[in-house]
């Protein structure tokens, strides 16, 4: 019986490492697809987030920029992507990028927020499995006519200044 016992006890131990060494090489990549509604560039209090839009993680090996690695997500209702990578991309370069919007009205990528870099190794000393990328969108095809008056809220007068 302590034979069984301890045989029971090791196999326990076995796939308890092997079920803990898959989740520290598992990182969520969380982020959020927008439209700029106003055309400038960033997010504004105006910018509308885009529920079923594509983007896809890209990741390519430094020395050669092939890429190794790709995996895709869609957005939910709040515009929201959560993409699980199943494994530790080591030193390689990796990027969400914009696929396809859900909008066709909004539906050309901006550049320079079409892609978001994220880091998806334990080898710099990030304690958590999440990865929060920067926001990334799509220009509208017309500003709203509202934009002149948002994006005043935005400028800086003399009187603001430090």
């Amino acid at each position: 019986m302590a034979k069984l016992v301890a045989l029971f006890v090791v196999c326990f131990l076995v796939f308890a490492s092997i079920a803990s060494a898959h989740f520290m090489d598992t990182f969520l990549v969380v982020g959020k697809v927008y439209c700029d509604t106003c055309r400038c560039g960033f997010e504004t209090s105006a910018s509308k987030y885009l529920a079923g839009s594509r983007v896809r993680i890209e990741c390519k090996k430094r020395d050669t920029n092939d890429i190794s690695y790709t995996i895709e997500g869609v957005t939910n209702s709040k515009g929201e992507y959560k993409i699980l990578v199943y494994s530790d991309r080591g030193d390689e370069v990796c990027d969400v990028v914009l696929i396809r919007s859900s909008d066709p009205m909004c539906a050309v990528p901006n550049a320079g927020r079409d892609r978001a870099r994220v880091v998806l190794t334990r080898n710099n000393g990030m304690v958590s499995n999440t990865r929060f990328a920067n926001s990334i969108g799509f220009l509208s095809n017309e500003p709203l006519a509202s934009c002149n008056q948002i994006l005043q809220q935005y400028q800086l007068t003399d009187q603001d200044q430090f």
